[in-house]
């Protein structure tokens, strides 16, 4: 068997899940070749486990200061470029063609009839969850940017709806709780904004990864680069997570029962229905803006219980060397011993109307 997967490359959650189904086709014994799009090639770190992997430019958003910018994400992107590369793109000799909200792989793919199976986060708005921000033209952009014929979605919950759970990479470190010590993750804010408030909490310590190149430190906060390895370690030893409401490190936090606090990325409506989703599952608390008291309020929450996801990439991978038939039974099967969620904490803070 041999696949063609594509995966967006813009955000690192869609490469995290890549690596956790890299790994489970690979130990399946099936062929894969990778394509990924959204950012130039020297910008991807970590990437052995996909081997000699094909990059397109494809298509991206312009996020400045936490807010999509829409103009600008108009003017970089180049549709006819996209057309050029989904046409060049060869489909000859897969047996089958995944997709992870990855635009060039699924449009080469409509060009010539071929089926794709999309495995996504994405995927999941294509039915009836927890949305924000959404409107006819996003429910259209969502179901166009990369094209499939089967959408498995990917969420928390499922919500009644045809979705799986999350795909986690399986755990390596030790999962252990360090008091007092927060993971931040907030690539689209300037530390100018966040710095100080985590300045005061001089009895807390903050390791923060953001796109410097040497690491540094200011007061109690480690502002480090971007690094797989060390962002994993911290990810299991830390208490709690603050992050923007993307999808696959909330999903890592949850399962590992660190709390959350996020800040959805202003106008994305992805982010904004992930924030929602976790305020209505009691997963997580959402702010608006980042305040002392907001992180102070947060600080003192109870660590949650962890959420024992299943081994939705093996699961999947069985499915899929067993036909892709009957997905249903694979929904509710992974499903099954599942707690239903409670609301662990208050559902936001004061500063937030996401209630």
């Amino acid at each position: 068997m041999k696949i063609l997967y594509g995966v967006q490359g813009t955000g690192n959650g869609h490469i995290t899940r890549a690596r956790t189904m890299a790994r489970a086709l690979a130990e399946a014994g099936i062929e894969v070749e990778w394509v990924f799009s959204g950012r130039p090639r020297e910008k991807y770190f970590d990437m052995d486990v996909f081997g000699q992997f094909l990059t397109f430019r494809g298509m991206t958003f312009v996020i400045k200061r936490g807010q999509v910018q829409f103009p600008q994400t108009v003017m970089r992107n180049n549709i006819w470029q996209l057309y050029k590369d989904a046409k060049a793109l060869d489909l000859t000799g897969y047996d089958l063609i995944l997709n992870d909200f990855e635009p060039v792989s699924a449009w080469a793919a409509r060009l010539v009839g071929k089926r794709v199976i999309g495995i996504s986060h994405q995927c999941a708005f294509h039915h009836e969850i927890p949305k924000r921000g959404n409107n006819p033209m996003v429910a259209w952009f969502m179901h166009n940017f990369a094209p499939v014929n089967l959408p498995i979605g990917l969420h928390w919950h499922h919500f009644g709806q045809p979705i799986l759970p999350p795909l986690i990479e399986p755990s390596r470190y030790p999962n252990e709780r360090q008091p007092r010590f927060y993971l931040i993750y907030l690539p689209f804010s300037e530390l100018a904004e966040i710095l100080p408030q985590l300045q005061a909490f001089p009895d807390c310590r903050f390791h923060m990864y953001h796109g410097i190149q040497e690491m540094r430190e200011e007061a109690n906060v480690k502002i480090l680069p971007f690094s797989r390895e060390g962002f994993q370690r911290d990810l299991h030893r830390c208490e709690g997570v603050m992050c923007n409401a993307g999808f696959e490190l909330a999903s890592e936090a949850l399962q590992l029962g660190k709390k959350l606090l996020v800040q959805p990325v202003k106008g994305q409506m992805e982010q904004l229905s992930n924030a929602l989703a976790l305020t209505r599952l009691g997963y997580g608390t959402v702010t608006n803006h980042w305040d002392k008291s907001i992180i102070g309020e947060w600080i003192g929450l109870p660590d949650p219980a962890p959420v024992p996801y299943p081994d939705v990439a093996r699961e999947l991978v069985v499915w899929l060397k067993n036909g892709a038939d009957n997905f249903e039974e694979l929904r509710a099967r992974l499903w099954k011993n599942m707690p239903e969620p409670c609301r662990q904490f208050p559902a936001a803070a004061q500063a937030c109307d996401f209630c």
